[in-house]
């Protein structure tokens, strides 16, 4: 080739190269996004949180993870193979690096396994029940369970997250930061997975911003199929300024846009509104371990024991006013106290409510020699479930008309979650759910009595029931689906009998984005940036 040819060829090639350049650019996009609330921690294993789950969930990874369809799909483990009833076999993917650089090992899933399980983890219920972890190479790990575990894969797929062993051991995070009592942490602040995208920075309750990971094993999976490469993430509590910044296109995305706004989100051109339930319960709990509670009028005694007065309770409140004028309609009323009754295979014949009955409520209060009532605290959330605060102040209003005073202790997320989980609570809400609708991720950690395994971490009502816990434990590890489930319906029937908890609605999730955002909406309220396409 002549000397002008090979500058005209390497011109047109670097003319080329250049405008590919700019293509790459112009279709690369920052998704700007907001919720009412902020996600809780970085540190992957400190709150069981879905916002928390779902944005940690861009930065860490587990073995398998959830699909658009929520399913089990390979993620850091290639493939698997069960050895025996109680034995895992588990093939790492190899060439995944941190985002510092450092390669993923077996070594580091036995460390985030043992993190997982640790005091102040709030995964040890899961960790445990993955199994005792053992390294047999560097790409290959043995879970053995401690009963058979008939949800295994759902469970890895939990928000179990692979943390670096050197990187946590260099940061003295070797143990999960204890969140319940509020200690600070690097890991809140920091992070360092294996995920699509990479922490940038973090300012709580103010924004948090990532940016794609270029050296992300997905890519050239074709797990990528979405244009975002800057994730900017910034909580606004007031439903109407979150609302106003995406009418204005200051923001591209809205997770929980108001329900009373919903009509009129519709009917702009340049909104999209997505649609669909949440696989989430949302209810009530009752402190029945304490002799005295904490915030109530009563002395040397605990109304909360005498099932008349649970019952009362559940009783006095209009659920359908709840779905009708707080929700707008945006709520599933339901008995079964799990996010998926129907896909957790309860009979729909066990769906029945106690009838709302302010006479029936009065009498049972009566009875258990309360016939003016009394006073209790009831502590919510107030921007983390969809119209939480405004639930408590329709019940408190519900309860004051069968002569209990109630008041409402509604406090951000931020702070709400440390004070449950200290049982520093008397009468509280709580929200459960997620991708997983087996009903045993909820009769372990919600249902079941405390234990030091993280059974019943969230039972906030701290109430202890020896014969309902042995139906749970025998359901946890039963392999007969039949049996299995003739002993989950047992089990919440019993539950239901007892009302040891007040079921009060399955939650439904609106989303909003611009019209030209297109997301996959899933029924765990799971955003996933790595599908977003921002035109």
């Amino acid at each position: 080739m002549t000397r002008p040819g090979l500058r005209r060829t390497l011109g047109a090639l670097l003319a080329a190269a250049a405008l590919a350049a700019v293509a790459n650019v112009a279709d690369a996009k920052t998704l700007r996004w907001s919720s009412q609330g902020d996600y809780l921690t970085a540190d992957p294993m400190a709150q069981n949180e879905l916002l928390t789950n779902s944005i940690n969930g861009q930065v860490y990874e587990s073995l398998v993870e959830r699909g658009k369809n929520l399913e089990i799909l390979p993620a850091l483990a290639e493939s698997w193979k069960q050895m025996s009833p109680t034995v895992w076999v588990f093939n790492l993917r190899k060439g995944v690096k941190f985002h510092d650089g450092s390669d993923f090992t077996a070594d580091d899933v036995v460390f985030s396994i043992k993190r997982l399980q640790g005091k102040t983890s709030n995964f040890r219920v899961y960790g445990n029940a993955v199994g005792e972890p053992r390294k047999i190479d560097p790409y290959t790990v043995e879970l053995t369970t401690p009963v058979p575990n008939p949800v295994m894969l759902e469970m890895l797929a939990n928000s179990l997250f692979m943390m670096s062993k050197s990187w946590c051991e260099k940061n003295n995070a070797v143990n999960t930061q204890d969140f319940t009592n509020e200690k600070e942490a690097y890991t809140a602040r920091n992070a360092n997975g294996t995920g699509p995208f990479i922490l940038v920075s973090r300012e709580p309750d103010v924004k948090s911003t990532f940016k794609k990971n270029p050296n992300w094993w997905g890519l050239k999976e074709g797990r990528f199929d979405g244009n975002v490469d800057e994730i900017l993430y910034q909580p606004i509590k007031q439903d109407n300024t979150r609302v106003s910044a995406l009418l204005t296109g200051e923001l591209d995305f809205v997770l929980d846009p108001p329900p009373q706004d919903l009509d009129r989100l519709k009917q702009d051109k340049s909104v999209k509104v997505y649609e669909g339930r949440e696989n989430r319960i949302i209810f009530l709990q009752m402190d029945q371990a304490r002799d005295e509670l904490l915030y109530s009028n009563v002395k040397g005694k605990n109304p909360f024991k005498d099932l008349r007065v649970r019952k009362a309770f559940y009783q006095a409140i209009d659920i359908e006013a709840i779905h009708r004028s707080v929700m707008r309609g945006l709520s599933v009323p339901t008995a079964i106290n799990l996010p998926n009754p129907e896909k957790a295979g309860i009979p729909k014949s066990m769906d029945k409510r106690y009838p709302y009955d302010p006479a029936a409520a009065k009498k049972l209060l009566a009875e258990a020699g309360y016939p003016n009532g009394f006073e209790v605290q009831l502590d919510c959330p107030n921007n983390r479930y969809i119209n939480d605060e405004k639930i408590c102040v329709a019940v408190a209003g519900m309860l004051a008309k069968v002569g209990v005073t109630i008041k409402v202790n509604a406090i951000p997320r931020a702070q709400y979650f440390p004070k449950a989980q200290r049982l520093d609570v008397s009468f509280c809400m709580l929200g459960w759910g997620g991708a997983t609708t087996d009903a045993i991720f909820t009769l372990q950690p919600v249902l079941h009595s405390r234990n030091d395994k993280g059974d019943g971490d969230y039972n906030w009502g701290a109430y202890k029931d020896a014969d309902f816990d042995a139906m749970i434990d025998s359901a946890k590890g039963d392999t007969d689906p039949k049996h299995r489930q003739e002993t989950i319906d047992k089990a919440m029937q019993y539950f239901h009998d007892h009302v040891y908890m007040i079921p009060l609605h399955l939650q439904v999730i609106p989303w909003a984005s611009r019209s030209n955002v297109e997301v996959i909406h899933r029924a765990d309220n799971w955003l996933q940036t790595t599908w977003i396409k921002i035109k």
